[in-house]
């Protein structure tokens, strides 16, 4: 059997929204998606740029201390220039004296000994005893052919009585070479 309902029917009411609102609510939802991906954007972006400050600043730390070792290194070298400078003329003037006694003492002709020796910025001056004046010119001929001695002057010669002995007291000054 066959029904047919003739009877009228309720149908529900569709709701119709104007497109005003339709569009409205359409542009609300995507301003919002929207914000939401420029929020996570900005967000990347912040979280990134943190990291790189963080990187740059440990690469900072790193040259800091690099520069202190330079530093270190610099002053360190300066001073070592410096002592070697020093040990350098110390050297250097440690031969003179040497240089000076040596060149005293091997001309030292016979008859004649120092009784003083004396260094005064580069001038040197020599007080002793001789036999004979001419011990004392051989002496002062011998000082004058050195070639560290220069300048070589007899200042001053006279006899003088050494116990029993007559001598020749004398004092004589040069400069050396250096």
């Amino acid at each position: 059997m066959i029904r047919i309902n003739l009877l009228p029917t309720r149908r529900k009411k569709v709701l119709i929204l104007p497109p005003v609102i339709i569009y409205g609510i359409v542009a609300a939802v995507i301003i919002i998606l929207a914000t939401v991906a420029v929020a996570f954007y900005l967000n990347k972006q912040i979280s990134d740029m943190q990291a790189e400050i963080f990187t740059k600043e440990q690469k900072l730390k790193k040259l800091q201390e690099a520069l202190v070792e330079v530093k270190n290194y610099e002053r360190n070298n300066k001073e070592y220039r410096k002592k070697t400078r020093i040990i350098e003329q110390l050297k250097k003037n440690q031969i003179v004296p040497l240089r000076l006694l040596d060149e005293v003492s091997g001309m030292l002709s016979k008859g004649v000994w120092l009784t003083t020796l004396k260094d005064k910025g580069g001038v040197v001056s020599i007080e002793g005893f001789a036999f004979t004046n001419s011990d004392l010119v051989t002496y002062v001929q011998n000082l004058k052919s050195s070639e560290y001695i220069v300048n070589v002057m007899l200042v001053e010669s006279r006899q003088a009585a050494l116990g029993e002995f007559s001598v020749y007291k004398f004092r004589l000054t040069f400069r050396i070479k250096v």
